[in-house]
């Protein structure tokens, strides 16, 4: 899976950089967003905690999709703006079940 930057932009207003990209995934399936965004964590030299994987759009008929992502400043920042929707499809699934242990107790 190879990422290609195409737009990187500062927005002041909510305190994040938003930031446009390619995946190129030839001979793979459609890769998932927790796995692309382990590997824009890497890119970007960020936290996983303040990176957020807005969407995922593949190409029709080809090993390529379109992705949309913002890197906030702080947590509070990113809990505050984004829609539960969004944050819900950026957890991992590890942290679910134990939130869920530890909510049963």
């Amino acid at each position: 899976m190879e990422i290609e930057f195409i737009e990187e932009k500062e927005n002041k207003l909510f305190n994040r950089k938003e930031v446009k990209f390619y995946v190129d995934y030839d001979g793979e399936a459609t890769p998932k967003i927790l796995d692309v965004k382990s590997k824009l964590v890497a890119l970007l030299n960020t936290k996983k905690e303040l990176l957020v994987v807005d969407n995922v759009q593949p190409h029709y008929g080809e090993p390529k999709a379109l992705g949309y992502a913002k890197v906030y400043d702080t947590v509070d920042d990113l809990e505050y703006i984004e829609a539960k929707h969004v944050l819900a499809k950026n957890e991992e699934p590890e942290d679910a079940a134990d939130e869920e242990a530890e909510s049963e107790e």
